[in-house]
């Protein structure tokens, strides 16, 4: 899996201070997306054992408490990263204790694949539907289309 963004630190991308992973690899090319430069599936960085390293000790770090971790991209449930990002989540799960995992998909829920429906098993929150650039609403939380679903699954 291939990255573009790591925050280790971020207070827009979910509720509370996050860390924020953005991956590489989008299929659904919506019109108006923000953040293009992502949907090259081998564009970015590797996400390597280090980073993800440097994730799990930022998400269990006491002097900058996170309420958990954001996945955004591109898009993490891509078919390319379905299996890196089902490792990613279990292992949060198994080793970051009390943080709950929020992710963003052009995918909706009600379509989701099997590998992808693991991967909704981890989380707590799947914000799904294609960015809808007539549909766009500034005012909305954590969304950008108004089309957009915020699901809690946990």
């Amino acid at each position: 899996m291939n990255i573009h963004h790591y925050y280790p630190v971020d207070v827009i991308n979910g509720p509370g201070t996050r860390c924020t992973l953005f991956v590489a690899g989008c299929e659904h090319a919506c019109v108006g997306c923000y953040n293009k430069r992502t949907w090259r599936v081998n564009s970015g960085v590797p996400f390597t054992v280090q980073m993800e390293e440097q994730l799990i000790a930022d998400l269990n770090d006491t002097r900058i408490p996170r309420q958990g971790l954001s996945l955004s991209g591109g898009d993490p449930l891509h078919p390319s990263n379905v299996a890196d990002v089902l490792r990613l989540v279990k292992r949060v799960r198994r080793e970051c204790e009390g943080k709950n995992i929020w992710l963003w998909t052009g995918y909706r829920l009600d379509e989701l694949s099997d590998a992808q429906r693991q991967v909704a098993a981890q989380i707590n929150v799947l914000i799904d539907g294609k960015f809808v650039e007539a549909l766009k609403d500034p005012a909305l939380l954590w969304r950008g289309s108004s089309n957009q679903v915020i699901h809690y699954l946990r």
